[in-house]
């Protein structure tokens, strides 16, 4: 395969940086879900010509039509000249920076599965030339690109460190969240080599306030798994406070607003439904199974995954507890979700607590409306249910509403007012206080 930039091997990275800097390097995303795509957009502000490639046909038509299926992305942001989409990997032979944004999802036997990364890394490799760099951001076991990545794009013949680079730079995108975004959120970045870290820094210095180098992919790829373990053990943890709480009948929010008035030490997390999203149900998971090839455990990340896992369960049992005071049962109860994401004033459905419960409450014969109004349409057991519209009517016949997600428009105080049975997991995880003279249990 012909060099790009001629024969000098050094040639190439003195180029590429060129490239970089001046912002003509032609940048490939390679999948557009809720890390891919605003990575592009962000790459396209900064004035690099950015293709994305993803393999969902509907995907690369919407973004085409400027139809954004991310609310952190507007339809504006998809008007852009320098942005092109499509299915066709054969577009990566005409650029110098490939970044892996594919899915990391687990298996049904709850291990991860590498086959999007395999596949993305494969279709890079086979058009892979002198002078490019790829980077990792899925999310993955610390490993993956030594083990995985690496391997396969060395198949192309070309010499790792010297005609091609190679880093790891794990996302940390927060749907939803306003105030931290990829420029001012720390950019973990680590190459195979000092060469590769060298110029894996550059690349997102374009984008980021701050570029962190981790010393190894190793690092990178165990602290963002981490991170979210992290996040796993704490809210499991303050998911039992709360289930304490209610049987005490203690205010568990109240309790944990209390504690975080100490300046130090001390990190508010608060109970709810469960975990949603890609990240904290996914990678404490990636934790344990390395932890597994290495003859070890990590025990406390399993009981967490367990106990975030088993809340929805716990709130179907506190729906039916209040519908038996009033003499019901839950088959043929019309109970009203409100929300359906894993996060609110987000349309993001992934591993969201509130389809398990909606899967829950239907197999114990319940009939089941939602409201969401960033989600239209759900499909649970294989049938469809529509969001309904919001009414003080539907309220007032459902003979239990459940605040699953709590988006920012919904007016909570009307809605306690209009309900017979109000369930508010965020509040103090499906507790049961005082019933109002109007019925409503707040």
């Amino acid at each position: 395969m012909p060099a790009r930039f001629g024969d000098d091997r050094r040639s190439y990275i003195t180029m590429l940086e060129r490239r970089i800097l001046n912002r003509t390097a032609k940048i490939a995303i390679i999948g557009l879900g809720y890390v891919g795509l605003p990575l592009a957009i962000d790459f396209c502000k900064a004035g690099f010509n950015t293709i994305g490639i993803d393999i969902d046909e509907r995907r690369v038509e919407s973004i085409k039509n400027h139809c954004s299926y991310i609310l952190d992305v507007t339809s504006t942001d998809l008007n852009n000249d320098k942005l092109s989409v499509t299915t066709d990997f054969a577009n990566l032979k005409n650029v110098d920076i490939s970044i892996i944004c594919v899915p990391t999802p687990l298996l049904e036997t709850r291990e991860p599965d590498m086959s999007y990364i395999t596949s993305a890394t494969q279709k890079i490799g086979e058009y892979l030339h002198s002078g490019q760099l790829v980077a990792l951001e899925s999310t993955s076991y610390p490993g993956t690109t030594r083990e995985i990545v690496m391997p396969i794009l060395e198949t192309s013949g070309l010499s790792l460190g010297k005609d091609f680079y190679l880093v790891v730079s794990p996302e940390r995108i927060d749907p939803g969240n306003k105030r931290y975004i990829l420029k001012n959120t720390p950019k973990l970045v680590s190459g195979i080599t000092a060469e590769c870290t060298r110029i894996g820094e550059l690349l997102y210095s374009q984008l980021c306030d701050e570029v962190v180098i981790a010393s190894s992919p190793e690092i990178a790829e165990m602290a963002k798994i981490f991170e979210n373990s992290f996040r796993n053990v704490n809210i499991a943890l303050v998911d039992e406070l709360a289930m304490l709480c209610d049987r005490m009948s203690i205010d568990a929010k109240e309790v944990i607003d209390a504690a975080a008035t100490k300046p130090f030490g001390f990190m508010p997390f608060y109970p709810g439904l469960g975990i949603g999203g890609h990240c904290i149900p996914v990678d404490p998971l990636y934790l344990t199974w390395i932890a597994r090839r290495f003859d070890t455990s990590m025990r406390l990340v399993e009981l967490s995954d367990e106990i975030n896992s088993f809340m929805p369960n716990y709130a179907v049992s506190k729906i039916e507890d209040a519908l038996s005071k009033r003499g019901k049962s839950t088959k043929n109860a019309i109970i009203f979700i409100l929300g359906i994401t894993y996060k609110k004033d987000t349309n993001d459905l992934r591993e969201s607590p509130a389809l398990k419960l909606v899967e829950l409450l239907k197999g114990k014969g319940a009939r089941i409306y939602y409201n969401d109004p960033y989600v239209d349409v759900i499909t649970i057991g294989g049938k469809t249910i529509d969001s309904m519209e919001l009414t003080e009517a539907i309220l007032n016949e459902s003979d239990c509403v459940v605040i699953a997600t709590e988006h920012s428009c919904y007016n909570y105080k009307w809605i306690a007012k209009s309900s017979k049975i109000l369930i508010d997991p965020k509040k103090a995880c499906q507790r049961i206080a005082k019933i109002t003279t109007k019925g409503a249990i707040r």
